[in-house]
C-alpha cells in the first residue's frame, strides 16, 4: 500500500511537470497581464474569456510540525470561460526531505472551483470597489486528504493610486467534514511600480485558531510575464510553519476570440495548513 502512494504520487508529479512545461511552450504568443502570486487569499477579479493563466511555483520550502518539505511544483490554472466567470484547478506536491517513505511524495491542497464577479470596479478598471464570490470543492490529495470539503467565500477589492486592498471572507468545510471560518486580506504597493511590495495576513477558526502573515515583492518583468516572491510565518497554538514561495504568473490566449488582458490580483483561494 505505501509502495502504491508513493508510485502514485510520483505519476503525479511526472504528469504536473508535463502539463505545465507544454503550458509554457505555449506561452511565446502570451498577452500582458498584471500577475499577484503568491497569497493564499484572492481578489476580486478573473481572467478573461478564452484566455488561461498559469501560476506556477518550480520551488517552495516548508518546516512545520511534520518536518522539512520541497513544494515542487505548485500549479494553478484559471480558465476564462465566459464575462466575468473563471474555473479555477489547483494543486500543490509536497516532497518531505526527511526518511519518512510513507510520506515521501504527498499531492495537497488540490481545488477546483468557480469565481464570478458580482460588481465591476477598480479592478476592471471601472470605479468603486470590485465584488466576488468563489465557490469551490477540497479535494481528495494523494498520501493525505481522504475526504472532499467545500469553501464559499465573498471578496472585496479597491485599487487606489498609492495602494491595493484586498478583503475575503470564507466559510469552508474541511476534508475532514469539520466547519472553518477564514479571513484576512492582502496589501499591495502601487499598480504602477514594476517592483511592488506586498503582504497579506491570514486568520482562521477551525479547532485552533491559525494565524499567518507573508511579506514578498512582484516583480513585473515585461507586459506578459511577472515574477514573485514571498516569506511566510503561520502559528497554530504552540505549532509554527516557515515558508518560502516564489514563483510566475504568464496568460496565455485559447483562441482568436480570447478578450483584452485586464487587471488581475492574488491567485485564488486555497487552505493554509
Amino acid at each position: 500500500m505505501v509502495g502504491d502512494i508513493a508510485m502514485a504520487g510520483h505519476r503525479v508529479s511526472r504528469l504536473t511537470a508535463s502539463i505545465v512545461l507544454a503550458c509554457v511552450l505555449a506561452c511565446a504568443s502570451a498577452r500582458p497581464v498584471w500577475a499577484f502570486r503568491p497569497f493564499d487569499l484572492t481578489d476580486a477579479s478573473v481572467a478573461e474569456r478564452r484566455e488561461m493563466e498559469l501560476e506556477f511555483g518550480p520551488f517552495g520550502y516548508i518546516t512545520d510540525a511534520e518536518g522539512r518539505f520541497l513544494v515542487a511544483p505548485s500549479f494553478i490554472l484559471n480558465f476564462g470561460l465566459a464575462r466575468d466567470w473563471e474555473l479555477v484547478i489547483e494543486g500543490r506536491n509536497f516532497i518531505q526531505l526527511e526518511d519518512d517513505v510513507s510520506r515521501r511524495h504527498t499531492l495537497r491542497d488540490n481545488a477546483f472551483s468557480v469565481k464570478h464577479v458580482l460588481r465591476r470596479g477598480s479592478l476592471q478598471n471601472g470605479q468603486g470597489p470590485s465584488v466576488g464570490l468563489e465557490a469551490g470543492l477540497l479535494l481528495p490529495g494523494v498520501g493525505v486528504d481522504s475526504g472532499v470539503g467545500a469553501s464559499f467565500g465573498g471578496l472585496v477589492s479597491q485599487r487606489w493610486p498609492s495602494f491595493t486592498l484586498h478583503v475575503n471572507g470564507v466559510l469552508e468545510i474541511t476534508h475532514d467534514h469539520r466547519f472553518a471560518g477564514i479571513t484576512g486580506g492582502i496589501v499591495e504597493g502601487p499598480s504602477r511600480w514594476n517592483v511592488r511590495p506586498v503582504a497579506e495576513i491570514v486568520f482562521e477558526q477551525e479547532l485552533e485558531r491559525t494565524v499567518s502573515g507573508l511579506v514578498g515583492a512582484i516583480w513585473k518583468v515585461r507586459d506578459n510575464l511577472s515574477v514573485d516572491a514571498g516569506w511566510r510565518i503561520a502559528r497554530t497554538g504552540s505549532d509554527q510553519q516557515r515558508e518560502f514561495r516564489a514563483g510566475f504568473t504568464w496568460t496565455i490566449p485559447l483562441g482568436s476570440g480570447a478578450s483584452a488582458p485586464v487587471v488581475r490580483s492574488a491567485a485564488p483561494f486555497r487552505r493554509l495548513i
